[in-house]
């Protein structure tokens, strides 16, 4: 088989593919994907492949990609005994506190405001805010402990609830 074989079969068989996919993972976004990763990886070791093969090895292919996102995804989750640090709302109007915060949030040092905001609004773990500022992961952990506590002082007992526990002192990453 040749690469104009891998192009024929690619565009007959990705559909049916993505319907395996689906039913492994759930997702239609999540199949897409998982069918394009599987046809880069065949189309790798095209050379490898035996024709009368070739859907056990696209299936096997889809099916381990599934898995280990799975086991990705299931090592990020995180059981939380309390209150999450990051709000479960937008910084609305509507959101009770919601000026608050941000008078508080414009009250920190600017690195320590970037650190915050990319770590619990737009929802990024330590190593995506680190690359996303520049800065080494270390460096973000200590940024967010202090500004978490600059908050907590800012805002006193009646947010309380807003972050009682730092995601690095119960050892995780986010």
């Amino acid at each position: 088989m040749d690469r104009q074989d891998f192009t024929r079969i690619a565009r007959e068989r990705a559909v049916p593919w993505r319907r395996v996919a689906y039913l492994i993972c759930g997702d239609w976004g999540r199949a897409e994907d998982l069918v394009q990763a599987a046809l880069l990886r065949m189309y790798k070791h095209w050379h490898r492949i035996e024709p009368r093969g070739l859907e056990a090895y696209a299936r096997k292919v889809i099916s381990r990609l599934a898995l280990d996102e799975a086991k990705r995804a299931s090592r990020r989750k995180e059981v939380l005994g309390e209150v999450p640090d990051r709000p479960a709302a937008q910084f609305d109007e509507e959101v009770d506190g919601a000026p608050e915060v941000r008078a508080a949030l414009k009250a920190m040092p600017p690195r320590q405001r970037a650190v915050i905001v990319l770590r619990f609004y737009a929802d990024l773990d330590v190593a995506a805010t680190a690359k996303a500022l520049g800065i080494t992961q270390g460096t973000v952990k200590s940024q967010c402990s202090r500004g978490l506590d600059s908050l907590r002082a800012a805002l006193g007992p009646h947010h309380a609830a807003l972050a009682t526990r730092t995601p690095e002192r119960t050892g995780g990453s986010r």
